[in-house]
């Protein structure tokens, strides 16, 4: 199970590289347009650091893609394709119920006055 996610994160990683370098934007240049250090920014794309939802949201934010293109698998052909259409269409329904759940933290601190 831990191979598992290890190997996943690793994915993550690398479509991220790959997004990054497509759009012709450095490691130093994608740093800074997240405002972190270039050496925290190769960890993210080594695999060695844990993304957290906002870290991840402003990636995609940079790389124009979405949480779900990151996410998505390469399935092989002999998948089940009802299956992997059913698979694509909850990420997405999380990634609604994601984007909700966001405006309503966002209301509360606005209620708040944060």
């Amino acid at each position: 199970m831990e191979e598992q996610m290890v190997r996943e994160l690793e994915d993550i990683a690398s479509k991220i590289k790959k997004q990054r370098a497509g759009l012709g934007l450095s490691q130093a240049a994608m740093a800074k347009l997240l405002k972190i250090s270039a050496p925290a920014y190769c960890k993210i794309e080594n695999g060695q650091t844990d993304l957290n939802i906002s870290r991840l949201m402003q990636i995609c934010k940079v790389l124009k893609t979405t949480p779900t293109e990151l996410f998505a698998t390469n399935y092989s052909q002999s998948a089940n394709k009802e299956e992997v259409l059913s698979l694509k269409k909850d990420l997405l329904l999380k990634e609604e119920e994601l984007n909700k759940l966001r405006k309503k933290v966002i209301d509360l601190y606005d209620k708040l006055g944060m």
